[in-house]
């Protein structure tokens, strides 16, 4: 009897939370572990729930679970409604299932949260949401409403920031918790949320997957400390409403056969979801500089390729002679849809389809704007790739963590200097930790700064953001500033420039200068580097990053 009692509430679990793994079944139903793993092996020997894998890099290896067209059956009547009204009422019918499985990483980030919840909060009602703003909500007894926002890789500054408006403007929930990928878009995020209308906290996404109840790991926007996600909720002013859509009149049973192409979250393991994001990232890499950002071998670099190849998400392009990888449009297509941003408007961008594909691959027959001007200027481009997977395999040798590196897209900084709107464009962002201290830099790779003019117009928007407070603002350090310049004739010629542009303005850049020969020789954190007289980065620990060579001050 206590076992049909707990197959009874896991089938109405399901039906709220499709897609859920055992430990969170258990921890929304209250259940232990032991009753709920047998109970899911009883659902599915009975044919009303099946199950699939998944695994992030974040989330080992599970089997998630989900009731069949048998089980929905089995459980209408016991909810007191007909077959369909069960469709429209629960997201459990065929588009619901499709959306689902569309967004399961993300989806499994949010249970992690729920469950971690539940364990202090019981019984917990959560909503998921089609098109809204929030992602979803958690009802909590006797508390406040939770809206849960994650923002995932693909999800851009712009776009992100009219999500949260589009939230602020309508119902409102008792708190919002945001997911945040990376601490850069974690600051980001806390200053779109001065002045917001409802109590809200941030969290790493990372942290979030491995956090439970007791972990502090949620920040206010405007104070420092972190608290857990119990308090954040008791923190919750009014209760506030869980938004509702409109429900479809007509709804589909699912179907047992899941679409091939709706299992490629479930089908990639986690090394090839880490390469599907870096090619998304850094398009036309070589496998070369894909195995290096991985930290793999070539062979098994071109093995992931070969997968990716197969379930046609990426592709090897031909260009000038070489093979380089980008993602297709089906690929692009699974990242959007993941991220929950507009799969059209991210190939309009990235798609490295060609206009005419009769004609050869040049970057006039690119369709994606971005992906054409990366192909445009190819030779810079593989050169920035070239330097970031450098780094990468030398910051591994040398006990260092690539905690962050960020394409161009990412790296810029936007600030307010006097009464303008401004920017740092750089090539690449990336963050260093070691031992506690963290080493965030700008890559600027420089090929056209050749003459004295033109040196002090590449250096002018790190000079206005520097006499901002914006880069401690945005990095909770001053980050430096790496210059690449095409030989040390032109290196010597721009740190003179830079110096006595530092003097004129009164402003301190942390500028570290280098030529393409040296890093050659030497490694991005090798002794390559020279410097104008800050250039604090490479002190304190042994075997500094960026560090500066005898006589490097001009």
């Amino acid at each position: 009897m206590r076992a049909e009692t707990c197959e009874g509430a896991l089938l109405r679990q399901l039906a709220e939370t499709p897609l859920a793994d055992r430990l969170e079944l258990a921890a929304l139903s209250g259940w232990s572990h032991g009753a709920a793993y047998a109970a899911t092996g009883r659902l599915e020997e009975a044919g009303l729930a099946a199950s699939l894998s998944h695994a992030t890099e974040l989330i080992p290896p599970t089997r998630r679970f989900l009731l069949t067209d048998a089980g929905l059956r089995r459980l209408a009547p016991g909810e007191g409604m007909g077959e369909e009204e069960l469709l429209r009422m629960r997201p459990v019918s065929r588009h619901w299932r499709r959306l689902l499985l569309e967004r399961l990483d993300a989806l499994a980030v949010i249970y992690r949260l729920t469950a971690a919840l539940a364990s202090c909060a019981h019984p917990l009602r959560l909503r998921w949401y089609r098109a809204a703003p929030l992602d979803a909500a958690i009802a909590v007894p006797g508390g406040p409403v939770a809206g849960i926002v994650r923002q995932g890789l693909a999800s851009e500054r712009t776009g992100f920031s009219r999500r949260l408006r589009r939230l602020f403007e309508g119902p409102l929930p008792g708190v919002l918790l945001l997911i945040l990928p990376d601490e850069l878009r974690l600051r980001h995020a806390r200053r779109l949320l001065g002045g917001a209308p409802l109590p809200a906290f941030l969290a790493l996404e990372r942290e979030v997957v491995l956090a439970d109840e007791s972990d502090r790991i949620w920040r206010l926007p405007s104070l420092p400390g972190r608290i857990t996600v119990a308090e954040a909720v008791r923190l919750g002013g009014q209760r506030g409403v869980a938004p509702v859509e409109t429900r479809p009149l007509r709804a589909a049973l699912p179907g047992d056969a899941i679409p091939k192409h709706l299992l490629a979250p479930s089908r990639l393991k986690p090394a090839e979801k880490r390469a599907l994001d870096l090619l998304l990232d850094w398009p036309w890499l070589t496998l070369e500089d894909l195995a290096g950002l991985l930290g793999v071998s070539g062979a098994r670099a071109s093995r992931l390729v070969l997968r990716l190849e197969a379930l046609a998400l990426a592709a090897r392009v031909p260009v000038s002679g070489c093979s380089r990888l980008a993602l297709t449009d089906s690929g692009l297509s699974l990242v959007a849809h993941r991220d929950r941003v507009s799969a059209g408007a991210l190939r309009k961008r990235w798609s490295a389809a060609a206009v005419e594909p009769a004609e050869p691959l040049a970057w006039r027959n690119v369709r994606g704007s971005r992906s054409r001007q990366l192909l445009r200027h190819l030779t810079h481009t593989a050169a920035v790739h070239g330097f970031v997977a450098a780094l990468m395999r030398q910051a591994r040798a040398r006990g260092w963590d690539v905690a962050q590196v960020d394409p161009p897209h990412r790296a810029s900084r936007y600030f307010r200097h006097g009464e303008g709107l401004h920017s740092v464009r750089p090539d690449a962002f990336g963050l260093l930790r070691r031992e506690g201290r963290a080493r965030p830099f700008f890559l600027e790779w420089e090929r056209r700064a050749v003459r004295p003019r033109t040196m002090a117009d590449r250096l002018g928007p790190y000079l206005r953001y520097y006499s901002t407070s914006r880069p401690i603002d945005d990095h909770g350090v001053r980050p430096n500033v790496l210059v690449v310049l095409h030989d040390d004739l032109s290196e010597s010629r721009f740190l003179r420039v830079a110096r006595t542009e530092m003097e004129r303005t009164g402003v301190q850049v942390p500028l570290c200068v280098s030529y393409e020969a040296a890093l050659e020789d030497e490694g991005p954190l090798g002794r390559a580097w020279r410097t104008t007289g800050e250039g604090a980065f490479a002190t304190a620990l042994p075997g500094p990053p960026f560090a500066t060579h005898e006589g490097a001050k001009p």
